[in-house]
């Protein structure tokens, strides 16, 4: 069966300061950086592993927008330079509960890790062992029933259904995928 869900969910990285008045340049990771990153949103700093770590500090962001590839973000405990400067390296977490909620067919890929990966006939392939974040497709890395690991794209030409609650994902692979 798949993972529980957590309370908290990485929805960013704090890669460096910006500036002298506290902004972060943050690196999203999140497919809704508009509204995680909106003006008065709660999140957790977190520490460098994308946990809560020891201390969690809870900020509101002040303020945010697009700057090349990621944000400059604004948050209410980053008042200079140097206070900013400290919390580089670090995550940014959201609680999952006020989170926007999944549109039909989406997932968070922590709910994919775990589940049973079968074939259109019901054959049993293995299990999810992590994703991975690619171009053009997302990886899923699949443990085999035989202890062999494939990565398969999750790709809608390939992945048919997947079930969260039944712990099942459905794919119909091209030939000599899983023989990779």
């Amino acid at each position: 069966m798949g993972v529980s869900n957590p309370e908290f969910l990485v929805v960013g990285h704090i890669t460096k300061p910006h500036g002298t008045r506290g902004e972060l340049l943050v690196w999203p990771l999140t497919d809704r950086p508009d509204t995680v990153f909106a003006q008065g949103a709660e999140l957790v700093i977190g520490d460098v592993a994308g946990g809560l770590g020891d201390e969690p500090l809870g900020v509101t962001v002040e303020q945010s927008r697009p700057f090349k590839k990621g944000l400059l973000v604004k948050l209410s405990d980053a008042r200079s330079r140097d206070m900013a400067a400290e919390l580089a390296g670090r995550y940014l977490l959201a609680a999952t509960a006020v989170l926007e909620p999944l549109d039909e067919g989406e997932v968070f890929y922590h709910q994919l890790l775990g589940i049973a990966v079968e074939l259109v006939d019901g054959t049993r392939v293995g299990t999810v062992r992590e994703v991975f974040e690619a171009r053009p497709a997302d990886l899923l890395e699949v443990e085999t029933e035989v202890g062999k690991t494939v990565l398969i794209p999750f790709a809608a030409h390939i992945v048919r259904e997947v079930n969260v609650a039944a712990g099942r994902l459905v794919i119909d692979p091209p030939a000599g995928l899983l023989d990779l």
